[in-house]
């Protein structure tokens, strides 16, 4: 292995060359340049500061400093939070979960079956027999299970619209009734 131990003039010299080799091709390109350097060449110090170019300067750091707000199809202040439980059946637009990935159990599940197995765990919640986000984790067919059945933040027109409407009639803590969409039947607790 060979080492060299190179300095600025060398770094240099190797540069220069390169630059001639293709400088060559285009002298005419290579004049303008070298004018346009020449021209550029006052340092900075020497410029005359302009209120305009410290302005723009300030502007621009400040841009890149700034956060940026979230895109959103609602504002922080018009959103909701919620969990959810939700229960497919052989009506429901998309017949896999997680946990059924071939559908099996969801085809011979009825929409009746669903809302009863619901009306259950609901009174089982209320009454504090159980945990929201316990039986979310274990029962619903949404993959939001894996948090407890969280849904997160979410504003108008985010959601299926019954879903939509029963999550902002609900108060905080509250868990709605039955609530059937295209993806099943559901029940729905306002968490924010």
């Amino acid at each position: 292995m060979y080492r060299y131990q190179l300095n600025v003039n060398d770094i240099t010299d190797i540069f220069m060359l390169k630059t001639r080799r293709s400088s060559s091709a285009a002298p005419a390109a290579k004049i303008e340049s070298d004018r346009k350097r020449k021209n550029s060449s006052i340092s900075s110090a020497d410029r005359k500061p302009t209120a305009t170019t410290k302005d723009n300067k300030d502007k621009e750091r400040d841009k890149a400093h700034k956060k940026k707000p979230r895109m959103s199809s609602s504002s922080a202040a018009n959103q909701v939070r919620a969990s959810h439980i939700l229960i497919k059946h052989q009506g429901s637009r998309r017949k896999a979960s997680w946990k059924d990935p071939e559908g099996r159990v969801i085809n011979s599940t009825t929409r009746d079956s669903a809302v009863s197995q619901l009306k259950t765990i609901r009174e089982d919640i209320v009454s504090g027999n159980a945990k929201f986000a316990d039986v979310a984790s274990r029962i619903s067919d949404c993959s939001s299970a894996k948090r407890g059945g969280d849904l997160g933040p979410f504003g108008r027109g985010q959601m299926q619209k019954p879903f939509e409407e029963a999550t902002y009639a609900l108060k905080i803590g509250e868990i709605s009734d039955i609530v059937d969409t295209d993806s099943g039947a559901h029940i729905i607790m306002r968490t924010g």
